[in-house]
């Protein structure tokens, strides 16, 4: 193994802890660009293929990996270790204490024990009083790091702009999106901007051996900007039309929002209204500036700088308008398919008539109406848990098509009917396809 103390240029095996996330992808390019090995360790690789697919996937669940000893296989033949995990709250796959602190305190242990060098990507804010569970378990797991003799740096990114939309990045985009209005909530909110390409120049430096062991700093730029200046910035970016006029969002209806979206969290929709995010926004994204260039990198750049160094495309807009939509698709996918659940259990009777009309048995024409009652309803339910929610698109589809051929075949009349009920499944289906599209979300 190398001396990871060694200046040397040398190439290295980089393990990359969370490589498929927003930083973790932006550094994983940048030291494949530096001619570096890089091994993405994550616990979706159908994911992890589809967004890095030219570097070598390891396959793992960090709140299972809280003891020293359970790390080592990952780290055989690894010269450095950046971990870029994190979670903004607790959830069904998340525990933001285990992968934020036990985890990274029994990868600290592991590193020290193994000499491999250990970069830590924590968040601004991160102090052992801060008044959100996120930034207080990044806070504990960067002491764990620091108590665990190893060789590390510790970077603590701002408000990480990159020039694909992920995480808090989409919410910009889509507020930036919105037509004619700004919708905005607390916008004299403090925000300090870091360029994903930054924070991955940083670790590239720390690989490299310019920036010193023990290191540990804030990255973001000198300027703090307020919400309401990035998303107007943002919305420039994008090339949409200044708002006409802006609509701030009252606290208490933020805080009912933020409640609504920590619900759906746990049915697995991931919200950038989540409490624990307003409130970091409602604190301020602020920190203190290093200055780098004393190790020979780069300032970090400014918001403008940044936004000018991303050239706009057309499938920004286009995926900051189809982020917009997607909230708006999907309750009306599940509204969809729950009424017409319930219509077919509160007028089975009529409905099963229509069946008799052409042979079918009493019995059997009820049974049936019921049986498509459960299965509209259970369509409806796949849409509102979001890991079953791609593939209750596909049964939307599926029923869909199935009702235009069988009712095609036994009752083609309906086709006539005018209030044109077969003819109304035609946009149901469309929709239900630009949904599965919208859910790809990497």
């Amino acid at each position: 193994m190398r001396d990871p103390m060694s200046n040397s240029p040398s190439r290295m095996t980089v393990l990359i802890v969370g490589a498929y996330g927003l930083i973790g992808c932006g550094v994983a390019r940048r030291l494949e660009q530096d001619g570096h090995r890089v091994i993405g360790l994550g616990r979706d690789t159908d994911t992890a293929k589809r967004v890095l697919p030219t570097i070598t996937w390891r396959t793992a669940d960090l709140r299972a990996l809280t003891e020293a000893g359970l790390w080592q296989p990952f780290l055989n033949g690894v010269d450095t270790v950046v971990n870029c995990s994190g979670a903004l709250q607790d959830g069904p796959e998340d525990d933001i204490e285990v992968i934020h602190h036990y985890a990274v305190a029994a990868l600290a242990q592991a590193c020290a024990t193994a000499k491999v060098k250990l970069v830590q990507i924590s968040a601004i804010g991160a102090r052992a009083d801060a008044t959100t569970a996120f930034l207080a378990s990044k806070a504990r797991g960067d002491a764990a790091i620091q108590n665990a003799a190893t060789n590390y740096q510790i970077f603590r990114p701002g408000l990480v702009l990159a020039s694909h939309g992920y995480g808090g990045t989409t919410m910009l985009r889509m507020l930036a999106a919105f037509p004619l209005i700004q919708p905005i909530a607390m916008p004299e909110a403090k925000v300090q901007t870091v360029a994903l390409d930054d924070v991955a120049e940083a670790v590239s430096a720390a690989l490299w051996g310019k920036i010193p062991n023990g290191f540990v700093g804030d990255l973001v730029e000198s300027e703090a900007h307020t919400l309401r200046e990035v998303v107007a910035s943002m919305r420039k970016w994008l090339g949409c039309a200044p708002a006409k006029r802006e609509i701030p969002l009252p606290r208490f209806l933020l805080r009912k929002m933020s409640k609504v979206a920590d619900g759906l969290g746990w049915l697995g929709w991931r919200s950038p209204l989540r409490s624990t995010a307003v409130k970091v926004l409602d604190d301020g994204v602020m920190g203190t500036p290093t200055d780098l260039s004393e190790f020979g990198v780069p300032a970090v750049r400014s918001l403008s700088q940044t936004l000018a160094s991303m050239p706009t495309r057309a499938e920004d807009r286009l995926f900051a308008r189809v982020a917009l939509l997607t909230p708006i698709i999907i309750a009306t996918l599940v509204l969809f398919w729950l009424l017409s659940g319930v219509i077919g259990f509160i007028s089975v009777n009529k409905a099963a008539l229509v069946l008799e009309d052409v042979g079918w048995g009493r019995a059997f024409a009820v049974a049936s109406v019921l049986f498509w009652a459960i299965v509209d309803i259970a369509i409806a339910v796949g849409f509102i848990y979001r890991p079953y929610a791609k593939m209750a698109c596909w049964c939307a589809v599926a029923v869909s098509l199935f009702y235009l051929t069988a009712s095609t075949v036994l009752v083609p009349n309906l086709w006539l009917d005018p209030l044109g009920p077969m003819v109304k499944v035609l946009p149901s289906i469309a929709l239900a396809l630009v949904a599965r599209a919208a859910l790809e979300t990497r």
